[in-house]
């Protein structure tokens, strides 16, 4: 009987009339599909901004190893804002972070601060580290010096633009030092055999982006086995995030609510080298 049916759905639309007809009725049933998904999607993100606004108003940081520091304005940098603020952002790295702080570093060098989540941050907690703060684009550099200045730590976070293998060879590091690296795959040109001879003693935190270059990591651990002891940390997906995370903000809000709030665009699994000289 299926067979039958299927054979007559078959040749009804074989003919040309009602092919033609079948077809302009399914492409009109997909479009208002897609209108109203549109709508709906539009209805979501206009309710998770009010939200958004509701959460952050005071534009400072709610949890975490960076609570209290204020945002000049709702505004970042190649990643997302709202983890910033709620506290969430990169939270693997939470313990790494809270060891960095401990060893209370003269020099930190942050390479891709974007608005100056991490400079300005480890600025704060760290009274006397001198923080040289890293990024190509001028957008990332003004919002890093006006949260610097907002949070009173402007004297000692220093803003340049780029910063290249012959940066690193040369830089006079003094006491003790770590690098903060999120450059989007410029990390293999940018950590270089050129300039190892002058970072044996320096510490590293590094995220890497295979999904970029699959050879990143690989490479990067090979270029400083010999000089620096190694700790991979394995990012979670958004996904996960969203459905196991816990914050007092975000109790009773639903699963798309928190999965935005939460967002920070990771589709992968990204990792972090954590290298400290031996």
């Amino acid at each position: 009987m299926k067979k039958t049916l299927r054979k007559l759905l078959i040749k009804v639309l074989s003919n040309d009339t009602i092919g033609r007809w079948a077809y302009k009725f399914s492409s009109f049933a997909w479009q208002i599909k897609f209108q109203r998904e549109l709508i709906e999607r539009s209805r979501v993100e206009d309710e998770i901004e009010k939200t958004a606004k509701e959460l952050f108003k005071d534009m400072t940081v709610l949890n975490g190893t960076f609570k209290g520091m204020k945002y000049p304005s709702m505004r970042s940098r190649n990643s997302s804002l709202y983890p910033k603020l709620l506290g969430s952002y990169e939270l693997e790295l939470q313990p790494a972070f809270e060891e960095i702080i401990s060893k209370q570093y003269d020099q930190i060098l942050d390479v891709g601060c974007a608005e100056g989540y991490y400079a300005v941050g480890l600025a704060m907690r760290i009274p006397k580290a001198t923080v040289y703060a890293y990024d190509i684009e001028a957008e990332a550099r003004d919002l890093t010096g006006k949260m610097a200045k907002l949070n009173g730590v402007a004297d000692r976070v220093k803003i340049e633009s780029s910063c290249t293998t012959q940066t690193l060879a040369s830089f006079p590091f003094k006491g003790r030092s770590i690098i903060i690296s999120d450059c989007e795959g410029y990390e293999k040109n940018l950590f270089t055999k050129d300039c190892l001879a002058n970072l044996k003693n320096t510490d590293l935190l590094i995220e890497t982006h295979d999904f970029m270059d699959v050879t990143i990591s690989t490479y990067l651990e090979e270029l400083f086995s010999k000089t620096h002891d190694l700790e991979i940390i394995r990012s979670l997906g958004d996904v996960i995030k969203a459905k196991t995370y816990k914050y007092r903000e975000l109790e009773g809000l639903d699963v798309k609510a928190r999965y935005r709030l939460l967002e920070e665009g990771r589709r992968f699994t990204d990792e972090w080298l954590y290298l400290k000289a031996k």
